[in-house]
């Protein structure tokens, strides 16, 4: 019997692989210009890591982890998403020390969640997050949106949307979890069991409940925006200022809670609008996180960032019909005839590579016409001709692809010949 790959998990194949290299290089540039720097944690953290942060009534917690005991009977879990571990990493590397703040990181990798396989969700999916750690101006919820807008954008996206919300502070959050609880309570029987174990524990986690969502309690549930302290209404109306201030155009729905314990004040998402992207719309999601350093063991450090899923965004794009512009093609292919110019071409096809350009000639002693063919495939700009009668003179023939042109040239004259006119844009 086959072996076959695990359910909920992809392979990435060369062809594909182009518009993942693609996207990840733009979202660099884009990190490089907000000054955001690249941070790489391990995949796997101890468990108690995602119970402090994620928080124990989250579905993350309760139904999606890989957690197992390794062999030193330690509690470990892959990482189901990137805070976390990021914040840990700020903690135990005493980042909060470095005289320049916010400390601003950003990071791209696989994370791991056990849930129900569907299109543009895998139980392994990459996901590209920021995280801003040391400020609490508004002003820097704003330009963590305007990063996750800007790729978005960058990457040719037109069908999306901002929405946004406040969670408020403590005390607003409180005031708001005593509503919920009392909103609630006289028809949680009528609840999912997850919603009636969230009652007393989380109620702001019953908004997020995707079974339950058309009850008509969720319809009129108290809205956290009319529980909001003076502190987070004034925070959060700086929030909508500065986005008007930037022209981001955004919507405020005070449904939307995010579905981690840890966030408070500004949560976000940005969803797709279009056509046939399916039922489940988000693309990203983040939002303020104060109180988050400090629960994993630091001081008292503001946060703010977001995560997206790579997967989600290459599925958007495709609902949009946007190609990138990703180049599959090589500079060079050598083809030869004969054993002494198959020979010489070892050599040939090193001194281009090392030259910088990207080169190809057969290994499996195809016909010249075969690897015409072969060249045709992989989209050469140059087809570099050696036989054994060219050898003999010192010379190649270099056919242009584009034109059909033909030139002999010196063998120690190819790399050079074939450089220039690549710097020339000649194809």
């Amino acid at each position: 019997m086959s072996i076959q790959i695990p359910r909920g998990t992809q392979d990435i194949l060369p062809g594909n692989v182009e518009k993942w290299q693609y996207i990840e290089a733009v979202a660099r540039d884009i990190c490089r210009r907000y000054n955001y720097k690249e941070i790489r944690t391990p995949i796997f953290e101890h468990t108690d890591l995602f119970l402090r942060s994620v928080g124990e009534t989250t579905d993350i917690v309760q139904k999606e982890m890989y957690s197992f005991e390794d062999r030193g009977g330690r509690n470990i879990t892959l990482r189901p998403e990137g805070t976390a571990a990021v914040v840990r990493s700020f903690v135990e590397n005493k980042m909060f020390g470095n005289p320049t703040q916010p400390t601003k990181l950003y990071y791209n990798g696989p994370m791991f969640r056990y849930e129900r396989p569907q299109a543009g969700r895998y139980r392994q999916f990459v996901q590209f997050g920021v995280e801003a750690l040391g400020s609490d101006d508004p002003a820097v919820d704003v330009e963590v949106i305007s990063l996750a807008l800007e790729l978005y954008r960058t990457l040719g996206l037109k069908k999306i949307k901002l929405v946004i919300n406040s969670l408020g502070d403590y005390e607003s959050r409180r005031a708001h979890r005593d509503a919920l609880t009392k909103h609630f309570s006289s028809s949680i029987s009528e609840f999912c069991m997850d919603c009636q174990s969230r009652l007393e524990k989380n109620p702001m986690r019953i908004l997020d409940c995707k079974k339950d969502r058309d009850h008509k309690l969720m319809k009129n549930s108290p809205s956290i925006l009319d529980y909001l302290n003076d502190y987070s209404k004034t925070y959060f109306d700086s929030v909508q200022q500065y986005l008007k201030d930037v022209d981001i155009e955004f919507e405020v729905d005070p449904s939307l809670v995010r579905g981690l314990d840890y966030y408070n004040h500004t949560a976000f998402e940005i969803m797709s609008d279009a056509e046939g992207f399916g039922a489940i719309t988000t693309l990203c999601g983040g939002g303020r996180y104060n109180g988050l350093v400090e629960e994993i063991g630091g001081p008292n450090t503001p946060g703010i960032g977001f995560a997206l899923s790579i997967e989600r965004l290459i599925a958007a794009l495709h609902a949009e019909g946007i190609e990138l512009p990703v180049e599959s093609m090589i500079d060079c292919y050598v083809a030869t005839l004969g054993d002494l110019a198959n020979q010489k071409s070892v050599s040939i096809v090193s001194q281009l590579r090392k030259a910088g350009l990207s080169v190809e000639k057969d290994y499996q002693g195809k016909k010249i016409k075969a690897q015409f063919k072969t060249a045709d495939r992989l989209q050469a700009k140059y087809v570099v001709v050696l036989g054994d009668e060219e050898l003999n003179r010192d010379v190649v023939n270099v056919k242009e692809m584009s034109s059909g042109e033909q030139n002999e040239v010196a063998i120690d004259s190819l790399v050079s010949h074939i450089t220039d006119k690549l710097s020339r844009g000649e194809m």
